[in-house]
C-alpha cells in the first residue's frame, strides 16, 4: 500500500467467539486496514471472556495497545443467553489456557458505549462500525447519540437474515438478533450513512471445511495453528447440522464485506423490521423472496442493504491466507501459503 492511500478504519464491536477471533485475524492481517479500538459484549461468551480473548487474539499478531471498552453484559431488559455449547467455556473452543488469557491491556475506563459515542462525535465520517455480537452497546450508544449512525462512514452488522425467503426454505438461527431484540429494533430504526446486514440468509451457506482447517495446521504459523484449533471446535458443533464437518463464517464474512463490497455479488435495499414468530427473533427486510411487499402494515424504518449474494471463492481463498499470514509484517515469514 502506497502512502496516499488511505486505510479503512474500523471500530469493532465483539462478543469474541471463535468465528469473531477469526474475523479480528482476518482484519489485522489486511495492509489497508487499521482497528482503531475494539467494544467488547457478552453472548458467544460472558463479558469477561470477551476481553480476555480480544486481547489473545490481537496479541497473537503483536496489537496490544489498542484501545478496548468493556460493554454490556447483558441485554437492554433481558437475562443473557451464552453460546457455551457452540463455542465453548471461555468462548474460544477451550483450547487456551486461562494463564494465557489476561485483560487487555488498553482497557479503557469508558464503557463500549461511551467510547463508541467519543469516537463517532470526534472523528464524524472516518470510521467504519463492525459488529460481530447482540447490538446492545450500539443501542446504548444510541441513546446518548441518536444520530450515531450518521458519524460512523458505515455499519455493517453480522445479524439479521434478509429479505424472507423462499416458499418452504428456512433459515439458519440468529443468535445476535436473538439475544437483544430490544437493541435491534433501536439499531435498524435509527438513521445511518449506510447500513449492510450480512445476515444468516447469507453466511450459512459460505463455509469452510477440513481441508481449510488442514492447510491451518500445515501452515505452521501461530495465527494458523491457532485458528486450526478453534476451527476444529466449530467443525464439531457444526456436524450435526449438515452430518459433515464444516462450518459458517459468519464474522468473518462481514469483516471481508466491509474491506471488499465488490465481493458482494447480489444484495436487496429496504427498511428492517424485527419479527418473533413464537421460537425466533429475526431482522427482516421487510420484502418476500421474489421481491414484493410483505401484505402487512410495517413499522417504517431507513434502509438497509441486506447482502443476498458473495463471490465465495475469492472471499474464502483471502480468509484462509490471511488467516496463515495473521498481519501485513508476517506475511513473508515462514510457513506455507493457503
Amino acid at each position: 500500500m502506497s502512502g496516499a492511500e488511505v486505510k479503512r478504519r474500523i471500530v469493532v464491536d465483539t462478543d469474541t467467539g471463535i468465528d469473531d477471533a477469526l474475523a479480528l485475524l482476518y482484519l489485522a492481517a489486511q495492509p489497508d486496514v487499521e482497528i482503531v479500538a475494539v467494544t467488547s459484549i457478552y453472548g458467544n461468551c460472558v463479558i469477561d471472556d470477551s476481553l480476555r480473548n480480544i486481547a489473545y487474539v490481537l496479541g497473537l499478531v503483536g496489537i496490544t495497545d489498542l484501545p478496548v471498552a468493556r460493554g454490556a453484559a447483558k441485554p437492554l431488559n433481558a437475562e443473557p443467553h451464552i453460546a457455551h455449547y457452540v463455542h465453548g467455556y471461555d468462548g474460544l473452543g477451550d483450547v487456551v489456557d486461562i494463564d494465557d488469557r489476561p485483560m487487555p491491556t488498553g482497557l479503557v475506563d469508558q464503557t463500549a458505549a461511551e467510547l463508541l459515542v467519543e469516537l463517532a462525535r470526534a472523528q464524524p465520517g472516518e470510521l467504519e462500525l463492525l459488529t460481530l455480537g447482540p447490538l446492545t452497546n450500539i443501542a446504548l450508544a444510541l441513546q446518548a447519540e441518536p444520530e450515531l449512525l450518521t458519524l460512523f462512514r458505515s455499519i455493517t452488522i453480522m445479524g439479521g437474515s434478509g429479505p424472507f425467503p423462499e416458499v418452504g426454505q428456512s433459515d439458519m438461527f440468529d443468535a445476535n438478533i436473538q439475544n437483544d431484540a430490544d437493541a435491534a429494533n433501536l439499531v435498524f430504526s435509527a438513521p445511518a450513512t449506510r447500513r449492510v446486514m450480512v445476515g444468516v440468509n447469507i453466511t450459512s451457506g459460505v463455509v469452510t471445511d477440513e481441508q481449510d482447517v488442514v492447510a491451518l495446521h500445515k501452515s505452521g504459523t501461530p495465527t494458523g495453528v491457532f485458528a486450526a484449533a478453534i476451527l476444529e471446535t466449530y467443525l464439531d458443533f457444526y456436524r450435526l447440522a449438515w452430518g459433515r464437518r464444516i462450518s459458517p463464517v459468519h464474522d468473518g464474512l462481514a469483516a471481508a464485506l466491509m474491506v471488499h463490497p465488490e465481493w458482494i455479488t447480489a444484495s436487496v435495499t429496504g427498511p428492517a423490521n424485527i419479527t418473533h414468530d413464537g421460537f425466533t427473533t429475526r431482522a427482516r427486510i421487510m420484502q418476500t423472496a421474489e421481491g414484493r411487499a410483505v401484505p402487512w402494515a410495517i413499522e417504517p424504518a431507513p434502509d438497509t442493504i441486506a447482502v443476498t449474494g458473495v463471490d465465495t471463492a475469492a472471499f474464502v481463498t483471502a480468509f484462509i491466507h490471511s488467516l496463515i499470514h495473521g498481519s501485513p509484517s508476517h506475511a513473508s515469514q515462514g510457513g506455507t501459503t493457503a
